[in-house]
């Protein structure tokens, strides 16, 4: 999810967004002198060594290595900004991982890296996701991507904000929204009415979430990219004139990341922002009376259904390690390990059996909401393999299309998209 994205744009987001690679290697150095190990490097997603995703992969090799005596694990974990450096490194050294587990996979299909996802799965672990998933991880209409863990954006509001500014309930629409802004800012002087994090670190999420709820979208049914499309101009006209130049949000909100604005609504700073499952443990922690609702949308335009974050495994050709990576994915991807990391990060599964238990039980209620949006979410366009330069470019561009030219900004991101598609589809 960019939390990543993600988050991230991470959720995913968003956010919302994992790395896990597993590198295979003899005992002895090489393919076939000995039993296998599979080095498994992973991003962690805890905060601290006290939640560190270190402890939850350690668990799973040791497992592994008891019901698979010749396949060894070695376990890694390092941080969100060091894995995609380490990946890249690992290649351009001959080395290439076996399973890598991030934010986009497109790029490795067109660089010819990847199994098809058929091939590493046995035909049950394949069965038990979600539709919505194995058809976002396609390219071409072979699925390469095979999903890992998922999240969905929700409104979250401070209910003691809103009760202070005379307002009965969340907003449903755009002019609502700025109409209960306006009263917070009247009234409760000090909080930011609504948080708009279009920083980098959820750039991606926050700009897709309001393109879809004007009727817009960054990109179309067959891949090409709409970002400067008639609604998205008209979206971001939108939110320029009636959140930032008036004063309702943060003064440049391109140079907001997600942390901090989670933080600030955490600390009763923010009374309204879109996020995703993690907000709700902060929100907790902060003692902050606060609700959830739908992602307001325009007047009757807006289109149903949330943005779906994924985060994803790929597993690769170069090690001819296939009957490996597919035990070790059975392996992992069991009910009990996928409840295990979700229920820890307050993340949302990518399978039946694990999605089914999660939204039964009680005591898992507040996750409800995120998953009904999940049942019909719209997602980036994973499969191309521009994506993540487009991405890159949202999170560093995107922010001026709220505090200058809208349209002049939006064109220059669709122009450099265009151009990277045209470029990498060669």
């Amino acid at each position: 999810m960019n939390r990543r994205a993600h988050v991230p744009t991470r959720v995913l987001g968003t956010a919302l967004a994992g790395a896990l690679v597993l590198t295979a290697v003899s005992a002895c150095g090489g393919k076939d002198d000995g039993p296998v190990t599979l080095k498994l490097v992973a991003a962690d997603y805890g905060e601290s060594a006290d939640t560190s995703s270190k402890l939850y992969w350690d668990e799973i090799a040791r497992g592994f290595e008891a019901a698979n005596p010749g396949i060894k694990v070695d376990v890694e974990v390092d941080s969100w900004t060091d894995i995609g450096k380490k990946v890249d490194d690992m290649i351009a050294a001959g080395k290439s991982p076996d399973l890598l587990q991030t934010g986009g996979f497109a790029d490795q299909v067109a660089a010819d890296r990847l199994y098809p996802a058929a091939d590493v799965l046995s035909m049950d672990t394949q069965a038990n996701f979600l539709d919505t998933f194995a058809h976002a991880g396609q390219v071409l209409g072979t699925q390469y991507g095979i999903p890992f863990v998922s999240s969905s954006r929700v409104l979250f509001y401070n209910k003691a904000v809103f009760r202070q500014a005379g307002i009965t309930q969340p907003p449903a629409t755009w002019n609502e929204l700025r109409q209960d802004a306006e009263k917070i800012k009247a009234k409760v002087p000090g909080v930011t009415p609504y948080g708009l994090p279009l920083g980098p670190e959820e750039a991606p999420a926050e700009s897709m979430l309001w393109s879809l709820s004007g009727g817009g979208s960054l990109s179309d049914d067959v891949g090409n990219y709409t970002i400067d499309s008639t609604q998205n101009q008209a979206t971001f006209s939108w939110l320029k004139n009636n959140l930032v130049a008036t004063g309702l949000t943060y003064p440049d909100p391109g140079k907001m990341n997600r942390t901090p604005v989670f933080q600030d609504f955490a600390a009763g700073k923010v009374a309204m922002l879109n996020g995703h499952p993690t907000l709700l443990r902060m929100a907790t922690a902060g003692k902050i009376d606060f609700g959830t609702a739908p992602i307001p949308k325009k007047d009757g335009v807006g289109k149903t259904g949330s943005l779906g974050v994924a985060d994803w495994m790929m597993a690769f050709k170069a090690n001819g390690h296939k009957n490996e990576i597919k035990k070790f994915l059975s392996f992992a991807y069991s009910r009990e390990f996928q409840l295990k990391f979700d229920e820890q990060y307050n993340l949302l599964p990518v399978t039946q059996d694990a999605f089914n238990q999660m939204t039964s039980d009680p005591k898992h209620e507040d996750l409800k909401q995120f998953a009904v949006g999940l049942t019909n979410a719209s997602f980036y366009p994973f499969g191309d393999p521009a994506w993540g330069d487009v991405s890159n470019r949202i999170k560093a561009g995107i922010g001026q299309a709220v505090t200058g030219d809208p349209k002049q900004a939006l064109a220059g991101l669709q122009d450099a998209a265009v151009k990277e598609a045209a470029r990498v589809r060669k």
